[in-house]
């Protein structure tokens, strides 16, 4: 493929295909370098890469051009807009690929890392072992450098020691996980909040102390069922909103 290249895509026969090859396009768009090119392939060239026909890539791209991510323009070709941002509320349909975009878009920066004794509060997610490796991490608006949430994410020792930080800089870390470790996930499982800042949060989110934020837990399981990350999100309850659609079987 020539200009942007997209990442790959692992299709679900369970859930629409071009619901999957939107939001594994929509994540490759927010998570590209900034120095990638801005056109996409043709949708022929798109359509071969993922695996669909054109018509199924054709209603793909065209979720994320309603979602102001990319212009398409007659004779010239199809482009990623260059402030591109997060739209509204996405449909989460279950796939891995729309936990990936949900995570996108932003700069990343690792706070730190280290162990530290299983939490209370982790510990029937972890209960055969002792100590987590714990990432921090800040993330920022893409365009402002303002502060929109810190996370947390708790990760078996074996795990933690395969993980590049450089890769936590430029993906999510359920991408990480999947793509650069290999880990095969086969389901994560989604948990959000209100709750008021505490004082670390409140530092770093730049919130007064006590307002409201939302709280997101993820909790990603492996093929054999098994714990390997824990993930827990604080996002600024004034920049973030979560919607689940649940359509009814026919």
């Amino acid at each position: 493929m020539t200009s942007f290249a997209p990442d790959s895509l692992v299709l679900n026969r369970k859930l629409p295909l071009w619901y999957q090859v939107s939001q594994s396009l929509r994540a490759s768009i927010l998570g590209r370098a900034p120095e990638a090119s801005l056109r996409l392939p043709t949708e022929e060239q798109l359509a071969q890469h993922y695996g669909v026909s054109v018509l199924t890539m054709r209603q793909a791209l065209k979720e994320l051009e309603e979602e102001g991510l990319i212009s398409r323009h007659r004779r010239r070709g199809t482009f990623i807009e260059p402030g591109a941002r997060r739209g509204a509320p996405r449909r989460l349909l279950g796939s891995i690929d729309a936990i990936v975009a949900q995570q996108s878009g932003e700069r990343t920066t690792v706070l730190g890392h280290g162990p530290r004794p299983v939490p209370g509060d982790l510990a029937e997610h972890f209960p055969d072992t002792a100590e987590v490796v714990v990432f921090r991490r800040l993330r920022r608006d893409g365009d402002t450098g303002e502060p929109t949430n810190w996370a947390e994410n708790a990760l078996r020792p074996e795990l933690a020691a395969r993980v590049d930080l450089a890769d936590l800089e430029r993906w999510p870390m359920t991408k990480v996980l999947r793509d650069a470790l290999g880990i095969r996930i086969s389901r994560i499982t989604d948990t959000v909040e209100a709750r008021l800042a505490d004082p670390e949060t409140a530092r770093l989110l730049s919130v007064p102390l006590l307002s409201p934020i939302l709280h997101y837990t993820g909790v990603t399981y492996d093929a054999d069922g098994r714990v390997v990350d824990v993930a827990r999100i604080r996002y600024r309850g004034d920049r973030f909103s979560f919607s689940v659609t649940v359509d009814a079987a026919d």
